[in-house]
């Protein structure tokens, strides 16, 4: 397991659609650890495979142990959604910068896990708004493109 470099804004790998994984292998499994080994390091909660400079559908997520701690998710997809809320993002291909982004309140995900099974996962509130957030990036788009507005970091503080 590793820490890897978070590749930053406007990198091209980041406006790329990510393959889908055909295989759960040794390749994805190094990448999966590797992606959770980056994410803490950054003090993230969430984290996708091009932030690392890979196209593969692959994040990872850890919220807090209350919402099951590291999940990892390989090809995910949303397959219902409802409901809508403004909240604050940021993002650590973005760092330094926040923005308000509407997203969807309540989600169905079904994705493989490191086992090659499927599952599928019902996600609400800001649990759901970070999955949002990383599959946006496995289809090359950033917070950014969606936020109703952005400032930096320090104005939260202020306000």
């Amino acid at each position: 397991m590793a820490v890897r470099p978070v590749v930053l804004a406007p990198n091209d790998v980041l406006r790329e659609i990510a393959q889908p994984v055909e295989k759960v292998d040794q390749e994805i499994l190094t990448l999966l650890d590797d992606m959770a080994d980056t994410m803490y390091e950054y003090q993230g909660i969430g984290l996708a495979a091009p932030q690392v400079g890979i196209s593969k559908r692959v994040i990872v997520v850890d919220y807090g142990d209350e919402y099951g701690g590291l999940i990892e998710m390989i090809n995910p997809e949303i397959v219902e959604k409802s409901g809508s809320v403004v909240d604050v993002e940021g993002c650590l291909s973005i760092p330094g910068l926040r923005g308000h982004v509407e997203r969807f309140e309540k989600l169905t995900l079904q994705f493989v896990g490191r086992d090659g099974k499927r599952y599928e996962m019902k996600p609400e509130g800001f649990f759901a708004r970070i999955f949002q957030h990383e599959i946006d990036h496995l289809d090359g788009i950033l917070y950014t493109d969606k936020a109703i507005d952005t400032f930096q970091e320090e104005q939260m503080i202020e306000d």
